[in-house]
Formats: structure tokens, C-alpha cells, sequence
């Protein structure tokens, strides 16, 4: 593969597009890595079965995603479209009658009218007034609402901002992965400013349902080992602006290629540093929901490579990081390099995990993956009580002792949202769409745990005493 990787002392590189039967086949009986074409390490051999095993499923999931991936999109679009059209003709009823009438609202994509299908399972977009500014939960419920909308059109984010939340909206991108060779990654900004605060949030895109480059970042257990660092998920990196033929060069290195959008994390950091400098008060937040979580704390990560004096300024002046339902993203050597960097930086950071979500359980925590969670777990259960922990209970989703909890518990969601209005208010009613979900997560226990709506209640009825100055913690 063509891609200079002087930047890591080892690593392992996965390419599902150069892979062929036979040879994948081969790597379940075969130590020998050297000899498979998909696989680029720097070990010649792998004698652990269960690693080969687990390259051979990401291998697989993400030959079958690629395959998938148009007419994933294609029934994406066809789900969104229907969900739409029903909503702009205010119900299927609706929808009936005024196609009869020959009057059909048909909602256009880029409209600030049309949602995602993630955006139907919870249509909130007005912040909560009762948490203000000075209130503990305010950055952490600000990012989780901009990490919720941060999956709409930018038609739509910029009209929330602007009009209902009264924020300055600073733009909506798409940024290219190198790997994948298109515009995969997402992100927008905002500005929340006012007399006593400024404010920049910076919200990653999550992975979404009928995306399979999303998914197959997800999906990528490639990994990159750094000097001093640790091991660190090679498809989260690629979504963030890892490049293929050097790294992660320094920033004054990279010059912009023109002809394509650029890389997130470049022209993140070129924003900030633009934005900080007008104003010496001015701080900024990272957030993101799923890989967006994971995209927002590898972010400063990857700060801290880049030592300098434009590094040192976004260091300083970065007040926290805010992710919901995050992957694991490095192994234990990252994690404890990250603490420290944290600490000698002052940067909050707060995991959130509601439930069951299995995606915060994932990659596993285990010999053959080895990948590790650090950082301030916040861990709230389903009456979105909140605890502090070392790690989320059953921290690998896929284990058979919790099937049985984790079903019950599914099947107290399900009945809760049908009550949950009369508890706390017409605000927190779930919609018919996202009450199947529920109805699904009996079948698959914390599937419907990682949607966005959960999330957005933790940050609201979730006790504030949290959010007083982190103890570092590191899972062992």
C-alpha cells in the first residue's frame, strides 16, 4: 500500500479492496501476513488465531458493506424520503388526502425542512431554557443537541442555530478521507456568545444508519502503534485526516489539494486558530455522538503530536471534550498517554454512556483487540440516574451473561415511552418511529440505547454534581 508510515514504530493496516477469496480464506490457517495483499503490517506473522479470526470479519463486514453501500443509500434515501413526505403532509392520513387533491408537499433534501432518519427518532431542536449558562449541564447539553442535529443538512443546522437557538452559525463540512477517497467525514461550528462567555463548539458527525463508509470506518480494526503514544484505531484516524502517503505531516507541511475537500482535521485546526485569535477570552468544546465521539477526542490526541506553538495555543484554550456513546479508539498506553496530557492541559472530559448502548462496548475490551476506554465515564441508567465509574457495566456488549439483564431492562425502555410524558412533560414524548425502535431492542438489546434521544435526557434530567472539576481515570 502506498502510504509512508514512518510516523509509527508498528502497525496493521487492513484494504478490503485488494483482497481475494482464497487469500482471505488463507489467513484463518496461515500465520504468515506477509504473504496476504490486504493485510500491510509490520509483523510478518500473527500466531493468535483470534486476531486472525477478527481481521478476517473486519475483512468480510467491510467487503459486504462495499458491496451494499449504493443500495444501502438508495433504501436510505427511500425511508427518508417516505418519512418526509409524510411529516411535510402532517400524517400518512395527510399525505393521502393531498395526493388525492393533486396538492403533495415534496420536501427537497437540502431544505431546513427535511430530516434525517436519525433526525425522525428525536425531532427536538430547541434547547432546554431551564439550563443556562453557569449551570453545570449546560456544555454538556448544548454539545449533545449539536451533536444530534450535527446529522441534518447544513440548511437545516444552520436555521436551528441561528433561529432557534440564537447562535452564531460558522459553517457545515464535509471533509475528505484519504483512505476512502471521498468527502466521508462531517462536521460543523458553532458560536455561543454573549457578555460573560465565548464559546466554540465543534460537533463530528456520527456514524450514519445507511452510510457504509461511515460503517466501515467503524468496522476498520486497523491500528497504528506511536512512539511514547500508544496504539490508536486506524479508521478513526483515517476519518479525522490521517493521509495516505505521509502521516500526519505538520501542518505547515500540508498544502491543500484544490481539486477536493480538505482534510478534518487541518482545516479544523486552521478554524480555531483563526477564531481564537480574534478573542483572547475564547475557548472552544469538542463533541460528537458515536464515531463522532470518537473523532472529537482524537482530535486534541493528535494536537498533542503536533508540538508547537499554534498546538499549544488550541491545547490551552480547548474547555472541554463532550462525547455520547463513544467507541473505544486506543489501547491502555493511549489511554494513560491522553491522561496525562489532559491533566498538564486542564481539559474536561466527559464520556457519556446511557444503558445498554453497545457501541461505547466496542472494540472489545479483551487479548486479542485491546483496546481501552479512558477518561471520566459518566454512566447513567434508564431513569437517567447518574454515576461516575472506572467502566460501563458488561463493558463487552457481546457477553452471555448479560443477555437476560439487558433484555429486561430493554423491555423497562419500551414501557417507559409511553410514560415517560406524564413523568416529565410533553418535550420528552417518543414519536411511533423511534417506539419501534424499542420494540427492536428486545430482539438486540442496546440498539435503540445508542440513539440520540437517550442521550438527550441524560443531559437533562441527569443530577449536575458531575460536572465539578473530573478525576482522571483510567479503565484497567
Amino acid at each position: 500500500m502506498a502510504c509512508d508510515k514512518g510516523f509509527s514504530c508498528s502497525y496493521m493496516l487492513l484494504e478490503p479492496k485488494d483482497v481475494g477469496f482464497f487469500d482471505l480464506i488463507h489467513i484463518l490457517f496461515s500465520n504468515n501476513l506477509e504473504r496476504r495483499r490486504f493485510v500491510d503490517s509490520s509483523e510478518e506473522t500473527e500466531d493468535d488465531f483470534e486476531r486472525r479470526w477478527l481481521i478476517f470479519l473486519s475483512i468480510v463486514v467491510q467487503k459486504v458493506l462495499q458491496f451494499v453501500a449504493k443500495p444501502m443509500a438508495t433504501i436510505g434515501w427511500g425511508i427518508e424520503m417516505c418519512l418526509n413526505l409524510i411529516s411535510s403532509n402532517q400524517s400518512l392520513v395527510g399525505l393521502i388526502l393531498d395526493f388525492l387533491r393533486g396538492e403533495v408537499i415534496i420536501p427537497e433534501k437540502d431544505s431546513r425542512m427535511f430530516l434525517s432518519f436519525i433526525g425522525h427518532l428525536d425531532k427536538r431542536v430547541e434547547l432546554d431554557k431551564s439550563i443556562k449558562h453557569g449551570d453545570g449541564r449546560y456544555n454538556a447539553a448544548l454539545s449533545m443537541m449539536a451533536s444530534k442535529i450535527s446529522y441534518e443538512n447544513r440548511f437545516y443546522i444552520r436555521t436551528t442555530v441561528q433561529e432557534n437557538w440564537k447562535m452564531e452559525f460558522l459553517g457545515s463540512y464535509d471533509f475528505w478521507n484519504d483512505y476512502q477517497e471521498k468527502d466521508t467525514t462531517q462536521a460543523f461550528m458553532l458560536r455561543d456568545r454573549s457578555d460573560d462567555h465565548d464559546t466554540i463548539v465543534v460537533a463530528f458527525r456520527g456514524t450514519e444508519p445507511f452510510d457504509a463508509d461511515a460503517w466501515c470506518s467503524d468496522f476498520d480494526i486497523s491500528w497504528y502503534q506511536l512512539e511514547g503514544v500508544g496504539r490508536v484505531h486506524g479508521g478513526f484516524m483515517k476519518a479525522l485526516g490521517l493521509q495516505k502517503n505521509v502521516g500526519w505531516p505538520k501542518p505547515e507541511g500540508v498544502k491543500q489539494d484544490d481539486s477536493r475537500p480538505a482534510l478534518a482535521y487541518y482545516a479544523i485546526r486552521d478554524m480555531l486558530k483563526k477564531l481564537l485569535l480574534e478573542n483572547a477570552k475564547a475557548k472552544f468544546i469538542l463533541t460528537g455522538h458515536s464515531l463522532g465521539g470518537a473523532l472529537a477526542i482524537l482530535f486534541p490526541a493528535v494536537l498533542t503530536f503536533h508540538k508547537g506553538k499554534d498546538s499549544d495555543l488550541l491545547l490551552e484554550r480547548l474547555e472541554g471534550v463532550y462525547t455520547f456513546g463513544q467507541p473505544r479508539v486506543g489501547d491502555k498506553d493511549f489511554g494513560q498517554y491522553m491522561e496525562k496530557k489532559m491533566i498538564e492541559h486542564m481539559i474536561k472530559y466527559f464520556r457519556f454512556v446511557y444503558g445498554n448502548d453497545m457501541v461505547p462496548r466496542l472494540p472489545y475490551d479483551d487479548k486479542a483487540l485491546m483496546f481501552k476506554h479512558f477518561g471520566t465515564c459518566l454512566y447513567y441508567n434508564r431513569q437517567y440516574e447518574v454515576q461516575v465509574v472506572l467502566e460501563e457495566p458488561n463493558k463487552n456488549y457481546f457477553s452471555p451473561k448479560g443477555v437476560i439483564p439487558m433484555t429486561v431492562n430493554a423491555f423497562g425502555e419500551l414501557i417507559r415511552s409511553f410514560t415517560i410524558p406524564n413523568r416529565f412533560g410533553p418535550d420528552y414524548k417518543e414519536g411511533p418511529l423511534f417506539k419501534m425502535f424499542r420494540l427492536m431492542g428486545l430482539v438486540m438489546p442496546g440498539a435503540a440505547a445508542h440513539c440520540p434521544q437517550d442521550y438527550v435526557n441524560a443531559t437533562r434530567l441527569g443530577s449536575s454534581h458531575v460536572f465539578v472539576p473530573p478525576k482522571r481515570y483510567l479503565c484497567n
